[in-house]
């Protein structure tokens, strides 16, 4: 790491221009705004919030432009991006043609670090991330250390480097976005949970999004932890450049080897950070310790507990961290039992390797689905869930994709085609799948799809779904 630039004096006097504001961009722009730099923040909205966020940093003495994301800033010498932006953006090939540097936010972060920053024991994967970096940080404080869950959880990685409170340990959430424009980020520890196409539209190929989930590995100080079940993570491993002797730690559902996490008769093991691991194993907690203890979520408490165990957190803060966590709203919550049906919010399966993992936890289900599919395609998911369909309520603009796939592989399950794409839509599906469910039936809302044809985001999704229960009380 630049010394230099880690003070911020390679920033004084530099023009940046930050593309997006939004939850990163704008810190972004104040942080290089107080390092010295001369910053011009762009976007392509027009919209009121975009305004109030200018008249934010206009204030502070920085110029925004609004509404044309596209023309590269006169003078521009670095190009500071907010993750949603594409690489494929004009303003990023303009500055490639300018032999323009681009850092995301997560790359400015970490130059920016003090000289005795905490470590980062980071996490990506196509799902379960928040939920596993989340456990991950009830963990290390239960064993006592200062540490908090930020990245792409919603908390700026900035505004913590910067800031004065202390930590020993970070547990950090990465999106696929933020790895593509963070190429010096070397973790203590990271693991990849899963890969499955999702954001094909951004990265181009799959290929493309694996190679921006693995650089989560480059540099990995003590442990490279992939997924048994996902031939790919382990890949990522092996085509890592790590420091040396950092180890490849598998976690996995049934029973660990050495160098391994698992589960034996319902109890989680480590037999990678113990001694002789060859013949011993670490009891660290129960199934029932975690919750929901749906099979997705167990593997998603492998993970958290392998990065802990190899910052050096005892047994006993693996068991009480995760006693601990509680799920955010809209993943796997049951909202109510009602005439012995379940009703259970998972608004956050926004994409087909989610709604898998979400339908192989119940059975049988009315399952509540649509949206936008963002490229996806679901035969494999009809596939694999259609024994477990008791009916399905499709929704949203690309309803038609699933309801084609229920046809091809399971014709006989009942589809109730809700042609809209209002907000009020929801409670209309809620009330066909009440009609179709039976006593001991869970009725699932998981998408499989994004949310925003007719939602702000999943968590207004599954505000809807969770009111339209209520009312039927």
């Amino acid at each position: 790491m630049n010394e230099e630039t880690a003070a911020g004096l390679g920033l004084q006097g530099r023009k940046v221009t930050v593309a997006g504001l939004g939850v990163s961009g704008v810190p972004a722009a104040k942080a290089l705004h107080d390092l010295g730099a001369h910053v011009t923040a762009v976007d392509g909205a027009d919209h009121e919030k975009a305004h109030a966020q200018a008249a934010e940093l206009e204030a502070l003495g920085i110029t925004v432009r609004l509404g044309d994301g596209a023309t590269l800033p006169e003078g521009t010498d670095l190009i500071v991006t907010t993750p949603g932006w594409k690489p494929s953006s004009p303003l990023f090939a303009a500055a490639a043609e300018a032999g323009i540097d681009i850092w995301g936010d997560v790359e400015l972060a970490w130059r920016l670090r003090k000289p005795d920053a905490a470590p980062w024991l980071a996490v990506t994967g196509t799902n379960g991330k928040t939920t596993t970096v989340q456990m991950l940080a009830c963990i290390l404080r239960a064993a006592g250390l200062r540490t908090a869950a930020v990245g792409n959880i919603g908390v700026s990685l900035l505004d913590v480097v910067l800031g004065e409170e202390p930590y020993d340990v970070l547990a950090v959430e990465l999106s696929s976005y933020q790895l593509h424009w963070a190429p010096s980020v070397r973790a203590h520890s990271a693991a990849v949970l899963n890969l499955a196409p999702d954001h094909l539209d951004w990265h181009g190929s799959m290929e493309a999004y694996a190679a921006d989930k693995g650089r989560i590995y480059q540099g990995n100080q003590v442990a490279c932890v992939y997924n048994l079940a996902d031939p790919a993570t382990e890949a990522l491993v092996r085509e890592a450049d790590v420091e040396e002797g950092a180890r490849a730690i598998g976690f996995t559902l049934g029973s660990p080897r050495p160098s391994e996490f698992g589960v034996v008769d319902g109890i989680l093991l480590d037999r990678a950070f113990v001694e002789g691991r060859h013949r011993n194993a670490q009891e660290l907690a129960e199934v029932s310790d975690i919750d929901p203890p749906a099979p997705h979520n167990i593997a998603n408490a492998l993970a958290a507990a392998a990065l802990a165990r190899a910052y050096g957190v005892p047994p006993a803060a693996v068991r009480d961290g995760l006693r601990a966590f509680k799920p955010d709203a809209h993943r796997i919550s049951q909202v109510a039992t009602l005439g012995g049906v379940a009703y259970v919010d998972d608004s956050k399966a926004t994409n087909t390797h989610a709604a898998e993992a979400s339908l192989a936890a119940y059975e049988p289900i009315v399952w509540i689905a649509g949206g936008l599919a963002k490229g996806a395609t679901f035969d494999d998911l009809v596939t694999g869930a259609a024994k477990r369909l008791r009916g399905v309520v499709l929704i949203g603009a690309d309803r038609a994709l699933i309801r084609e796939a229920l046809a091809r592989h399971a014709p006989e399950v009942p589809v109730v085609d809700l042609d809209r794409t209002d907000t009020g839509a929801m409670a209309a599906a809620v009330a066909e799948a009440a009609r179709l469910a039976q006593p001991g039936d869970t009725v699932l809302l998981a998408p499989a799809c994004a949310s925003m044809d007719m939602f702000v985001n999943y968590n207004a999704r599954g505000d809807a779904f969770a009111e339209a229960v209520r009312d039927m009380r």
